[in-house]
Parts: structure tokens; C-alpha cells; sequence
């Protein structure tokens, strides 16, 4: 729904909502309308904006998403085993993916991906890289290539306590790129505010969901991750960073092929790579 179609009130209620959705969302309707310093009256208006008969059924929407997003592995595995067909797991899968791909890149703005692009491809800007028990591999994969790409970046480490000896030399403008999908790491989320809080630009990538860390950053990529499985899918993420590396590759890429002409010298020197001719 456009939030510019909502009144003042309305505004003021989302922006509650949003500050620790969907939890802030299950109380009383009441209490909802307290928190938000607004009517009981305009909680059942807005609700109904946004095609829910009452709030009832808005609340059991939040449940039905807060219960998908807590769900710890075999929880999942469970939901998809009552319903799995009776195909073979690789057609089941390869739906689940195609489905996911096709859904992340229909929610992709070009002009949110541009402007990512843009400022990971502005060498006059540090970017720092992190995620978390699961996504920091995504993180690793994004450092590695940007690494080669261009000068000054940083993989931040998966220890939360190493993470103030980047934040002070973090400056404003520079970049953060933060991985968080379901269940949401509270480190995360205390890295964001801080970076934000220097002056840093935040992207997050995550799911479908969004993690807390959404009320900080300014730009975010949501991928659909649910496939049959006990485990979250990375495929529509790990979409998302290639175009992005692609992306910065392209913007500079006079200064990115000299480094990777440098690179492979010094590979050459170092004999790391068997070479066949």
C-alpha cells in the first residue's frame, strides 16, 4: 500500500507498528492504538486499508508471518514434509528456487539496484561487509569479488566483539552491506544502529520478511529463501550479489581489469594455481 495514501494518523500508527513489526502488532487493539498514540478508530480504518475485514484478521496474518519467522530448522522441515508432494525432491526443489527467483526480482526496484551499485563502486567510499552464523558465507562471497574489483574494502569477521575496532575508523558515507535472514541476529542489529549512527550508508540484504535491521538501512534487497527443505535457500540472494558484482565490475571497469591484471601476476609469482600451458 502507498503510505502516502494514509493520513497523519494512519502514518503515525504504521511508523509504531513497524518499530518492532510483527510483535507490535499482537497486542490489544487497544493497547495497539496506545502505543501508537492514536484511536481505537483509526487502527480498525487502517487495518481495513489494507484488505483486512478487522483486526482480528490482521493479527492472525502477523501470527501466521512471526511463526514463519522463528521457525528453527525442523519446524520447517515439518511444514514442508505434511505437504510435500509425492514428486521427486529435485523437481520439488527446483520449483521452490524458480519461484523465488522469479518473485525476488519482480520486488527489485532498478533504481534501488543502480544506486547500490553506484555507491559500491565509488572508490572514495570504504565498504565493510558482514553476516551472520549463516550468511556470513554470502558475506565472504561478496568480499572476495569487490576485494579484486576495487581498493578498501573490509570483511568485518563473524565476531561481534572485533566489531568497534572497524567502527571507529568507519566515516560517514561510507558503506555497510549487512546479511540478516530469519532468525534475526541481534548483533546485526546492533552493528546497524551503530554504523548508522556514524554517518554510515546501511544496505541490507535479507529475506522475505525483512529483519530488524530494515528500520535502519537505507537501501535492502528482500529474497524469497522458503524451499522444501529444513533450510532457508541462498540461490535468489546469491542472484542478487552476482548482478551486483557484475554491476560495480562494469562501472569501473578500467581500474578493476588493472587490479585483476596485477592480481594474476602475483598469482603467477606465488605459483598458487597449476597452470596447464
Amino acid at each position: 500500500m502507498n503510505f502516502e495514501a494514509l493520513t497523519r494518523a494512519e502514518r503515525q500508527l504504521a511508523n509504531a507498528l513497524l518499530e518492532n513489526y510483527p510483535v507490535s502488532g499482537l497486542a490489544s487493539i487497544t493497547a495497539v492504538a496506545q502505543d501508537a498514540d492514536v484511536s481505537t478508530p483509526t487502527v480498525v480504518r487502517m487495518v481495513q486499508k489494507l484488505g483486512f475485514d478487522g483486526f482480528v484478521d490482521f493479527q492472525e496474518v502477523l501470527r501466521a508471518e512471526l511463526s514463519a519467522r522463528i521457525s528453527d530448522p525442523i519446524r520447517k522441515w515439518e511444514s514442508w514434509a505434511s505437504e510435500a508432494p509425492e514428486s521427486h525432491i529435485l523437481n520439488r526443489f527446483t520449483e521452490a528456487v524458480t519461484t523465488n527467483l522469479r518473485q525476488t526480482l519482480a520486488q527489485i526496484d532498478p533504481v534501488t539496484f543502480d544506486a547500490v551499485a553506484g555507491l559500491l563502486g565509488d572508490t572514495k567510499r570504504h565498504i565493510y561487509v558482514a553476516g551472520g552464523r549463516i550468511t556470513r558465507s554470502l558475506a565472504d562471497y561478496l568480499f572476495n569479488h569487490m576485494q579484486v574489483i576495487r581498493p578498501h574494502v573490509t570483511q568485518m569477521g563473524t565476531a561481534p566483539g572485533v566489531w568497534p575496532h572497524y567502527l571507529l575508523d568507519m566515516n560517514p558515507g561510507d558503506v555497510v552491506v549487512l546479511f540478516d535472514i530469519r532468525r534475526y541476529e541481534n548483533a546485526l542489529l546492533r552493528l546497524a544502529d551503530l554504523a548508522h549512527k556514524r554517518g554510515a550508508i546501511v544496505c541490507l540484504v535479507t529475506d522475505q520478511w525483512g529483519s530488524p535491521v530494515t528500520k535502519v538501512a537505507q537501501f535492502r534487497f528482500n529474497c524469497r529463501v522458503e524451499v522444501p527443505s529444513a533450510w532457508d535457500s541462498n540461490i535468489a540472494i546469491l542472484f542478487v550479489l552476482e548482478a551486483l558484482i557484475t554491476a560495480v565490475q562494469e562501472l569501473n571497469w578500467d581500474e578493476s581489469r588493472e587490479r585483476m591484471e596485477t592480481l594474476e601476476e602475483i598469482f603467477d609469482k606465488t605459483k598458487l594455481f597449476r597452470k596447464f600451458v
